[in-house]
């Protein structure tokens, strides 16, 4: 322990008497006026998730087809909630020029692979609001994968307003569904070109199965439901018109 604490003496010593000699690192003496503090730059005590954190769509170091997928799907949402008209995929004109060549071709494989599915899945079509069949994306993965950050980036990059909620905190399932209701359905009073909301749920495998439940009957709540009744009753009975990615 006692060659320890000399060697890390020796390091110190070494390293103070080597940021001494660079040049420029002896500075005047500051005037009593100036504060010390306020000419610190805020970056030097940000950690370096934070400081190097992607900010932009191309600056992510994640599965592409994963990025790409999830981006699709949000852009779904344009109709209902930019309304903007979903962009027609056009056919390919040498596929329906060539007729199928062999009986393989003719009869398509009975199992289809990922890529396939998940392409089927985003180019269905919209429900009778204008919202994509599934509600809510689901990003699964270990921790460190960049799960959370893929959510904020895509959802700035598709022109929302991320906010983000921590499932677990959040015990009651009143809680639970006030927060998930403020964020997708109420609008901003802040300006007329204030982004929309798009909800992420962090943690979403912390949370009770009461919370789970309540989720699920906002995603799957119909129009008019409950339109008869007053207050709580008739609050609850809005349409999920905002985009919800849970973690």
């Amino acid at each position: 322990r006692r060659q320890v604490l000399e060697a890390s003496q020796q390091l110190t010593e070494i390293i103070s008497s080597c940021l001494g000699s660079e040049p420029g690192a002896e500075s005047p003496d500051p005037s009593p006026d100036t504060d010390p503090g306020a000419e610190e730059d805020p970056e030097s005590h940000c950690l370096w998730v934070d400081k190097f954190t992607p900010r932009r769509y191309m600056e992510l170091l994640s599965d592409d087809y994963t990025n790409r997928c999830l981006l699709k799907w949000l852009k779904l949402w344009d109709t209902v909630v930019f309304g903007k008209d979903k962009a027609v995929k056009k056919p390919k004109a040498g596929a329906a020029a060539q007729p199928p060549s062999g009986h393989a071709k003719e009869q398509p494989s009975k199992w289809k692979s990922k890529v396939q599915l998940t392409e089927e899945m985003l180019d269905a079509e919209l429900d009778q609001h204008k919202r994509p069949k599934h509600k809510v994306a689901l990003l699964c993965g270990p921790p460190g994968l960049g799960k959370t950050t893929l959510a904020h980036v895509i959802a700035r990059h598709a022109g929302y307003n991320a906010v983000e909620m921590n499932a677990s905190d959040d015990r009651s399932p009143e809680v639970f569904r006030t927060r998930i209701e403020a964020a997708t359905q109420m609008r901003s009073v802040l300006g007329s070109h204030e982004r929309p909301n798009c909800l992420i749920i962090d943690e979403i495998d912390g949370a009770p199965a009461a919370s789970i439940q309540v989720l699920l009957g906002i995603i799957q709540r119909k129009d008019g439901e409950g339109e008869a009744g007053t207050g709580r009753r008739r609050r609850e009975a809005g349409l999920l018109l905002r985009p919800i990615i849970c973690v």
